[in-house]
């Protein structure tokens, strides 16, 4: 079934025609009528061991007059290009793949390739929100709804796969690449991936789903170190979110990690790679190394002595494919008797397979470079990458109803901080940390507000540095204005363009979650003031903000959310759009207080004495704060009030293959319209193994206007309440389960207890 889903993905015929018999004339795998494995079979027999392993290779790309240059008639299984605009870059791939059919000895297609995690990554392409704002949106039809456009751009510039989802799992909050994750729930990155590989199948672009595996919680939050953890972990957490979008998507690649998981370096793992990715999972793909990962296992794992050691090591393990040079040495270990060809062969054939699924061989050189101007980054697209960051902006406080803001009371506002005239992207982005191509909070708030009140502007500080010469300046200016908005926050740029002092991002990890540089000052400064503050945290993953949850009169959340952040924020602060995010990723107390998400084992925060102390009354757990996150995985507020009036369930008594089904009556009691995001949560009352206080198993967003009730259902499959036994087997024990209703993790409006025999 796995075979047959792929193909419907690619739109191939599922029955190939009695024809397909080879033709004096035409070799048997360049007939379209032959079945996909009988033209890989003809082709890998005509093919010398070099242009095997060529096949296992990534080659750059260049500009289109310098194709023979660096392809030099010689065919490869993957190539990118990260520098043209999408205009030249679908001229430079149009003529590339004419140049693989006409010029190479057996005319095989590349592999186009890009990083699309938050749009193509290819200049002038939509910049959308990080995948950090995607998950806060809660909201899975407009994640597919994204990448079935970020699709579009990639066909007409010729770009046939995307580097991405991102599967990691948020559990250590110093890590810089906390921004390209879905969020800390796996159930919640799961879902985001499904849609997230459907939209971009939709247009016949490959996805590759990252990174594998248990690479988002190094040890210090360091990028790449390995990652502590036992089996359990392993099944019911890191391989949650690749086991359900491998089985209910079938994507045709994924991505190997840098890091070692319980000391084996996955890159190099045969257990990781083959047994548990093909074998348990179901994988029949093909598996591409992260940049330089083969390359790592001698000089960062130290696995091996040898260059041509850590290359064999990795395709013996299941990497086919290898964005780095070792493979190159392959040939030579064949020769020389020390590897079996067998791998070499097996891992050909796997790329072979994707590349006619995609129909690269019948129809190689598709874009379309005439129609970029009205496909690439049309009104269209910007008007989705605007929805997308109105629904993942989180309002985390809001006393005293401040917000949205009066115009009529504050005529006068402050636009203050590091973040208040820059756009931020991300590490994902085409553009320079300049990121000009946006629309700043300043710039927006300008488009909003337009003559209604008077906008006084000075940044205070920078996002980075010890530098506090600004904030005298902007706490003169706070104090000739009504209200103060002060953007604060992190800064990250895409590591291919020359990032400039970043405080997140890859490779940019933090030891300390406070505001960096001299933020945490300048908000004081201001609140001094006595003047109304308004923080909006501009950011790529949570930050300490303890004293601005006690201080501030309103905090507002938007993750890195693209080319329409400024647009987004303003029209939030201003009322004309009710924020509906909510948070994907919890808020620690302070550094000392992580990791801190919500689903932890009983165990592990509550506590049967001392629950916390404080600064005035120390007690234990921990002595001077509470052990529990500042704001809880789901929390979000809104400009109007929910009412849960009633839940039912289908049944109080369920087997293992029943479905349990949750009816919902959600009341919108306030006076604008809004989008609540309904939550349940599973949480087993006695178990044999530990298990989480919680756990989320069905979410909904839905649209209720002011006044108005609305009747959802959620529907939880019981298998999804199995955990893994002391003998490691996958079982649903029966007994019973406390079902949890509400709208974030700590707000739950209704338990129900159901029973589940065998």
């Amino acid at each position: 079934m796995k075979t047959l889903s792929l193909l419907i993905i690619t739109g191939l015929p599922l029955i190939a025609s009695p024809a397909f018999a080879q033709k004096s004339n035409i070799p048997l795998y360049k007939d379209k009528n032959a079945p996909i494995e009988k033209r890989v079979d003809d082709l890998l027999s005509r093919m010398t061991l070099e242009e095997k392993v060529y096949q296992m290779e990534n080659k750059p790309a260049g500009k289109k007059d310098e194709i023979e240059k660096i392809f030099q008639g010689n065919s490869y299984g993957c190539t990118h290009e990260m520098g043209m605009t999408a205009r030249e870059c679908a001229e430079m791939y149009y003529n590339l793949q004419k140049y693989m059919l006409n010029n190479t000895r057996l005319g095989i297609p590349l592999i186009t390739a890009a990083e699309g995690i938050q749009g193509v990554l290819q200049n002038e392409c939509t910049l959308f929100p990080h995948a950090i704002a995607q998950g806060s949106t809660f909201n899975l039809a407009l994640i597919q709804r994204m990448t079935e456009a970020a699709g579009e751009e990639a066909r007409v510039i010729g770009i046939r796969q995307v580097l991405s989802p991102v599967l990691d799992i948020t559990r250590e909050l110093r890590w810089g690449r906390v921004e390209e994750t879905f969020g800390e729930d796996p159930f919640l990155i799961a879902e985001m991936g499904i849609h997230f590989v459907k939209g971009y199948h939709k247009q016949g672009v490959a996805c590759m789903p990252k990174h594998f595996v248990a690479h988002g919680t190094p040890v210090g939050g360091l990028n790449c170190a390995h990652v502590s953890g036992g089996e359990r972990e392993l099944q019911s957490l890191y391989l949650y979110p690749f086991r359900r979008v491998i089985k209910e998507t079938n994507p045709q690649a994924l991505m190997s990690a840098y890091s070692a998981y319980d000391g084996v370096a996955t890159a190099g793992s045969s257990y990781y790679m083959t047994d548990i990715l093909r074998g348990e999972l179901g994988f029949n793909g093909y598996v591409y190394s992260d940049w330089g990962s083969v390359e790592r296992l001698k000089s960062f794992h130290y696995a091996t002595d040898t260059d041509a050691g850590a290359a064999q090591m990795s395709v013996e393990a299941g990497v086919d494919l290898n964005v780095g040079w070792s493979y190159s040495l392959l040939p030579e270990q064949v020769k020389n008797g020390k590897m079996d060809i067998k791998y070499i062969d097996q891992a050909v054939r796997r790329i072979l397979t994707v590349k006619f699924a995609l129909g690269l061989f019948d129809n190689p050189s598709d874009a379309k470079p005439e129609k970029v101007d009205k496909v690439v980054r049309n009104a269209e697209k910007v008007a989705l990458a605007k929805e997308i960051a109105d629904e993942s902006a989180v309002l985390l406080e809001n006393k005293n109803n401040i917000l949205p803001l009066n115009l009529s009371k504050y005529k006068t506002i402050a636009v203050v901080g590091p973040n208040s005239n820059q756009t931020v992207f991300g590490d994902y982005a085409w553009t320079t940390s300049d990121t000009k191509e946006g629309v700043t909070l300043l710039q927006g708030l300008h488009n909003a507000i337009g003559n209604k009140a008077s906008l006084l502007h000075a940044e205070g500080c920078d996002w980075w540095s010890q530098d506090s010469s600004g904030i005298e300046e902007a706490v003169n200016l706070v104090k000739k204005s009504d209200v103060a908005i002060v953007a604060v926050g992190t800064r990250s740029t895409y590591l291919g363009r020359s990032p400039n002092k970043s405080t997140a991002g890859e490779g940019f990890d933090l030891s300390s979650l406070d505001l960096p540089g001299k933020q945490q000052q300048l908000l004081e400064a201001i609140k001094a003031t006595g003047k109304p503050l308004i923080v909006v945290l501009i950011s790529g993953k949570p930050m300490v903000l303890s004293w601005a949850k006690e201080n501030a009169d309103a905090i507002l959340l938007q993750w890195y959310a693209g080319e329409q952040q400024g647009n987004s924020v303003a029209d939030i602060l201003t009322g004309k759009v009710n924020p509906s995010g909510r948070l994907n990723v919890s808020f620690p107390r302070s550094t000392g207080n992580t990791p801190c998400f919500y689903n932890y084992y009983p165990t592990d925060r509550e506590q049967q004495f001392d629950s916390g102390g404080s600064l005035e009354d120390p007690k234990g757990h921990y002595i001077f704060e509470k052990p529990y996150a500042l704001w809880n995985f789901g929390y979000g507020l809104s400009y109007t009030n929910y009412n849960y009036v009633d839940c039912r369930l289908n049944d109080s008594v369920f087997h293992e293959n029943d479905k349990i089904i949750a009816t919902v009556k959600v009341e919108n009691t306030g006076n604008m319209d809004g989008k609540e995001v309904i939550q349940l949560y599973v949480k087993d009352k006695i178990s044999s193994v530990a298990t989480p206080v919680q756990q989320l198993k069905a979410f909904k967003k839905e649209l209720i206007k002011a006044g108005k009730q609305v009747e959802i259902q959620l529907e939880v499959p019981i298998a999804e309440l199995a955990l893994y036994d002391a003998r490691m087997n996958r079982v649903v024990e029966p007994g019973e389960f406390e079902i949890q209703i509400g709208s974030s993790s700590d707000r739950i409006a209704f338990k129900k207890t159901i029973t589940v025999n065998k």
